[in-house]
C-alpha cells in the first residue's frame, strides 16, 4: 500500500483547518474575553465607524456606520473584537477601540412624548422624532420607565419608546 504524498497530507490538513475555523470563532466569540456581561448595551465612539463580516481587518467591511454614539448590542467577543448588534438586527465585527461604555438609546417607531415623570400622565416636557440618539441617564424602578437627555433636555420615556436599553433593566 502506498503512504499518501505530502501534497495530499498538506491540502487534507489546509482544508480541515478552514472548515473548523468558524466553530472555533464562535465557540470563543460565546466566551466573553473582557470578563464584561454578554450581551450588554455600548455606543459607537466616532463619527465612522467600520463593522466587518469577521473579528480581524483581513475580514471585509461590510457596513459603514456615519454616526457618533448610535447605540449597539455587543452579542459576542474575540480578543480585541466585538460582534454587535444594531437596532435594525444587523450583526457584524467592530474593534473594541471604536465603542464606548456610555449608555446612548435610538427612538423607535414614531413621535415620542418625553415626560416630566415615570408617569404616562405626566407633563409631555417636549416631543421627539424617530432616529434620534439620546443619552441614556437611568431606569432606576425596572418599571419600564428611562430618564433620558435629549438635546439637552431632560425626562422619561417608555422603555418601549426607543432601542438601547433591557426590558425592566435597572442602569443607575
Amino acid at each position: 500500500m502506498k503512504s499518501p504524498s505530502f501534497s495530499t497530507v498538506a491540502a487534507a490538513l489546509i482544508t480541515c483547518v478552514f472548515l473548523l475555523a468558524p466553530a472555533a470563532v464562535t465557540l470563543a466569540a460565546s466566551q466573553a474575553s473582557s470578563g464584561l456581561p454578554l450581551p450588554r448595551f455600548v455606543s459607537l465612539r466616532a463619527d465612522e465607524v467600520n463593522m466587518r463580516a469577521g473579528p480581524g481587518v483581513q475580514y471585509p467591511v461590510e457596513w459603514v456606520y456615519m454616526r457618533k454614539e448610535l447605540p449597539v448590542e455587543i452579542i459576542a467577543e474575540f480578543e480585541t473584537w466585538r460582534k454587535v448588534r444594531d437596532w435594525e438586527g444587523t450583526h457584524g465585527w467592530i474593534h473594541q477601540s471604536m465603542l464606548s461604555i456610555k449608555r446612548t438609546i435610538l427612538i423607535t417607531g414614531d413621535v415620542r412624548k418625553l415626560r416630566a415623570t415615570d408617569n404616562a400622565k405626566s407633563l409631555t416636557k417636549a416631543r421627539i422624532e424617530p432616529g434620534v440618539v439620546a443619552r441614556l441617564v437611568d431606569c432606576p424602578k425596572g418599571n419600564g420607565w428611562c430618564r433620558i437627555e435629549a438635546a439637552g433636555l431632560e425626562g422619561w420615556l417608555r422603555h418601549v419608546d426607543f432601542w438601547g436599553a433591557y426590558k425592566n433593566e435597572v442602569f443607575d
